[in-house]
């Protein structure tokens, strides 16, 4: 081994091996275990959400491939519809060409080479982290199969009466001129105004005065809504009012909505562009007005003054004008939530348009067929409600269940090039025809077209594509191997479906509602079977604050910045390149060079990877230290070094196991110890509290391997028996060998590079880590007897030690050490290890003070009824332990006080389990043992 450790040197090449040696495809052995990876969009780079997310799956994917299953981890990208578009017609654009300049074909054909060049960067970025990922089967929501699954899934929801193309109000994003999800939608604080308009009765006898944050689409009103038990305005329901500036008259309506006590009271009502004044619209019958053309210009359905006007523009005109006409009552700041679109910046403007839909919400069709809530959403509800599938946290299922309970019928279509376009065709009637192709479309029609057809412009939502993720990516509908376009089997539905469902879903609660949901819908319906059998929501990592990162708070960070390491010039520059406003570029900026002012270290994919798991509780978000990623470096470095120590400390050659137990009482301690983090860390993987797992093997490495065993092994490396001394040898290397497989899925490349040191000398021989099985708990035999022993030994000497840190005394002083009190156990554990303690704690051989001898002054540390004395004279300074005894004597005082109160709290005796109570229980005595002689031994110095 090199005598430090340095990641880069050894990760790149690891992973080639492992990919190129077939590691990562499923072994054809043992139970099938599969993970999907949420299919990141093809445009996408890895950011700290991914390599999170990824980094939990990677450990449960190499966690089981070690425990003999047959595993899968199933990858992929979704060609993210509006996104790539609009990064191809964002280059054409400095071309001075638009996709209309191109034509369909041309421009698809140019976002297919586009993704070819440029698709695969988070995908290599993944192997940078350590995905080991079946990269064989890596499938793209475009490729040949998949677009296969779509056709089919759509043409047979078609027929079943699920999908239906109806006139709906959309999210639609005026500038990419589509519809799109509430997903793709962000809702933005900003600064604007409320405006109080006067609408005045026909007979002018009366007036009612409503409140707007968007006053241009006055134009589009076609009622206004009062609460029905509002007295105020009781007399008004049913008459007509004047719209302002239209000529128009529209009712006054009654609806439970109206909130009597926000504003007046009296809500206009816009159908056509609003989504709750649509469903208002629908109870009462009323025909919705469009007044936007699809780029956000007034229409002609507006008076004549304002039509082409851009909605802006038509706010101030309208504004102006019944300031003139004298009905603009009141102009108030008033903050609002504006919806954005993700991909355009442009605020979304609910639209009339004639959209796909897959209906979920219809209990019967006409034909009496069940409808799409008893066909697809209650089967999915079922599955959560009967606990077939089960969230992790479980609280989250009330958030599946809550949104199924209350679904809308789901908008497929969006106006693109870019998808998967829609299987339907349009006769000169209008008539819709769909099929696999248009053949197939005019076979199944029942009817002949009028004319020629014409198929549909609009492509279906990536979402939908994603839906079917859990099972066309195993081959299915084809009856046989499924190719890529490079010749090679990527999935054989006839094989395959051994996978589904997969074991565990690792996704963020932000995509429950469109993605989750969704996949049990669409699985449920065409396989009959769940998708996957538990879903782990994992946090959403924000910065060291808790802030949310985001580019223009310069509190972003690369995951492959923390692994390589950055300058300080060239993460400035990385951080502010895209920052278009001067103010925030320099805000930014600011802020890089205050937190970062020697840019970041290196700090390697396994201490990143550590990192990761450390914060991954059930918590909603985890808040990412870059100092606690160094502390993680520093483990791996602890690892490193102590088993060059080890390897360094043994002769050369294969080291022989002992022919009957473990010879010494730490190596059986050793053992035991390894035993139980092993039996934790598996139950910590159940339930994938991973934190709790790192937090388990990091104590059992660092304190207990580093700090204590290999101290302890000295005394029988460095004594006369020869036969403590080779089983001593063998328990090291065995120990460590296993501490390696346990480590391996959480920081895989440190540990398969030290494990091909270690290998060799247990006779492992050659090949990989991760190839090697899982550290069974049951394999190791426990011997709490020898852990007594051991956990008396090491109380003895850390309070040794810790005198000697808080005296000052030199570590390489030997040192005088008297025993007093105890039982007659503790007399025979200091015959048994008198001459280990002489050694490791640096002291003379100890010596008792029988009773009613004299005792000297003396500082002490209490291990049960024993006092461990260290005699004051010409070592330590009197007051000094004094000190010291009395913040000790205070410490213990608060412990016991912490105990009390659980224990004085009738609630947890209760409710918490028998054998936690019990443990509060014996910690207080233990602590009353241990205030009662540190008391005593502070009585003695005042005396």
């Amino acid at each position: 081994m090199e005598k430090s450790f340095e990641p880069a040197q050894i990760e790149s090449t690891w992973y080639q091996r492992w990919e190129a040696s077939g590691a990562f495809r499923p072994s054809g052995k043992g139970a099938p275990y599969c993970i999907l990876l949420p299919p990141p969009n093809v445009t996408g780079t890895l950011h700290m959400g991914h390599a999170f997310q990824q980094t939990v799956m990677d450990m449960l994917v190499r966690y089981h491939r070690m425990r003999g299953f047959n595993t899968l981890w199933q990858v992929g990208t979704d060609h993210a519809g509006i996104a790539t578009q609009k990064i191809v017609e964002n280059q054409l654009a400095v071309e001075e060409k638009t996709r209309h300049d191109l034509g369909r074909d041309a421009f698809v054909e140019r976002v297919w080479q586009w993704k070819e060049e440029s698709g695969s960067t988070i995908t290599n970025q993944m192997r940078r982290i350590g995905a080991a990922a079946d990269w064989s089967r890596e499938r793209f929501t475009m490729d040949e199969g998949l677009s296969a699954a779509v056709r089919k899934v759509f043409i047979d929801w078609y027929r079943a009466g699920l999908i239906y193309r109806g006139n709906r109000l959309v999210n639609w994003d005026p500038l990419l001129g589509t519809a799109v999800s509430d997903l793709e939608v962000n809702n933005v604080e900003r600064d604007g105004h409320m405006w109080s308009i006067r609408y005045m009765t026909a007979d002018g006898a009366a007036s009612l005065v409503v409140a707007t944050t968007r006053p241009e689409t006055m134009l589009g009103d076609v009622a206004v809504a009062v609460h029905p038990e509002d007295e105020r305005y009781a007399h008004l329901i049913g008459q007509m009012l004047h719209l302002p500036l239209t000529g128009r008259q529209i009712p006054v309506i009654a609806d439970d909505y109206v909130d009597r006590e926000f504003g007046t009271g009296c809500v206009k009502i816009t159908p056509a562009h609003d989504f709750n004044d649509y469903a208002i619209g629908q109870r009462h019958q009323l025909a919705p007005i469009t007044i936007f053309t699809l780029d956000a210009k007034v229409n002609d359905n507006a008076p004549e003054k304002y039509r082409g006007l851009d909605r802006y523009d038509a706010r101030k005109a309208v504004l102006a004008d019944l300031e003139a006409s004298g009905l603009l009552v009141e102009t108030k700041p008033h903050k609002l939530q504006v919806p954005v679109s993700q991909r355009s910046d442009a605020v979304i403007e609910p639209m009339l348009t004639d959209q796909w839909f897959v209906d979920l919400t219809s209990d019967v069709q006409k034909d009496g067929r069940p409808g799409g809530r008893k066909a697809i959403t209650e089967p999915a509800l079922d599955a959560v409600r009967s606990g077939e599938i089960k969230f992790v946290p479980e609280n989250w299922s009330t958030t599946y269940t809550q949104w199924l309970d209350n679904i809308q019928d789901w908008c497929i279509s969006r106006q693109l090039w870019w998808g998967h376009r829609i299987p339907a065709w349009y006769d000169e009637a209008g008539n819709i025809f769909v099929g696999e192709n248009e053949a197939d479309a005019r076979a199944n029609a029942g009817t002949a077209p009028v004319g020629a057809l014409r198929q549909d412009d609009d492509v279906l939502d990536t979402w939908f594509s994603s839906a079917l993720w859990p099972f066309s990516t195993l081959g299915w509908p084809a009856d046989g191997p499924v190719k890529n376009e490079r010749g090679e089997i990527v999935a054989n539905w006839k094989d395959d479906q051994i996978f589904l469902p997969s074991a565990v879903l690792v996704t963020g609660f932000d995509i429950i509602f469109f993605w989750v949901a969704r996949m049990v819908m669409a699985t449920k319906y065409f396989t009959g079977r769940i998708p996957f059998r538990e879903v782990y929501i994992n946090a959403i990592v924000r910065d060291a604050e808790g802030q949310k990162m985001s580019k223009s708070k310069g509190n972003t960070l690369d995951p492959l910045d923390l692994i390589d390491g950055i300058a300080l010039e060239p993460l400035v520059e990385k951080s502010t390149r895209s920052l278009l406003i001067p103010q925030v570029r320099a805000k930014v900026e600011k802020r890089i060079r205050k937190d970062y002012p020697d840019g970041i270290p290196a700090i390697g994919t396994d201490a990143l990877r550590f990192t990761f798991a450390a914060l991954a509780s059930y918590s909603r978000t985890i808040n990412f230290d870059i100092k606690r990623a160094e502390g993680y470096k520093a483990f791996c470095n602890k690892l490193w070094n102590a088993a060059r120590f080890v390897l360094m400390n043994l002769p050369d050659g294969e080291i022989a196991a002992p022919a009957g137990a473990p010879v010494t009482e730490a190596e059986r301690w050793i053992l035991t110890r390894l035993k139980q983090t092993l039996g934790e860390v598996e139950q910590h993987f159940v339930s994938y509290r991973f934190d709790l797992l790192a937090q388990a093997l990091y104590e059992f490495v660092w304190n207990e391997y580093c700090d204590w065993f290999l101290e302890l092994s000295k005394p029988a490396l460095n004594g006369g028996d020869a036969a403590a001394a080779a089983s001593t040898r063998h328990t090291l290397l065995v120990v460590l060998e296993s501490v390696l497989r346990a480590l391996h899925p959480v920081i895989p490349f440190i540990t398969e590079e030290v494990w091909a040191s270690v290998a060799p000398m247990l006779g492992l021989g050659e090949g990989s880590l991760m190839q090697r099985p899982w550290p069974r708990a049951e394999d190791i035999v426990a011997d709490d007897a020898a852990t007594a022993e051991i956990e008396w030994f090491k109380n003895v000497l850390s309070g040794v030690r810790k005198i000697r840190s808080e005296m000052n005394i030199s570590p390489g002083k030997t040192i005088p050490l008297l025993l007093a009190d105890g039982d007659a156990g503790d007399r025979a554990r200091v015959t048994k290890f008198a001459a280990q303690i002489a050694f490791l704690a640096r002291t003379e051989m100890p010596q008792w003070i029988e009773d009613g001898a004299e005792e000297p002054a003396a500082a002490a540390a209490v291990v049960g009824t024993l006092r461990v004395l260290i005699p004051l004279a010409g070592l330590i300074d009197l007051g000094a332990e004094k000190t010291r005894l009395a913040k000790e004597i205070a410490r213990i005082e608060v412990e016991i006080r912490k105990c009390e109160g659980k224990l004085g709290n009738a609630s947890f005796v209760a409710n918490a389990p028998a054998e936690v109570v019990a443990q509060e229980r014996q910690r207080i005595a233990d602590w009353n043992t241990t205030l009662g002689a540190l008391r005593e031994q502070a009585a003695k110095l005042q005396g």
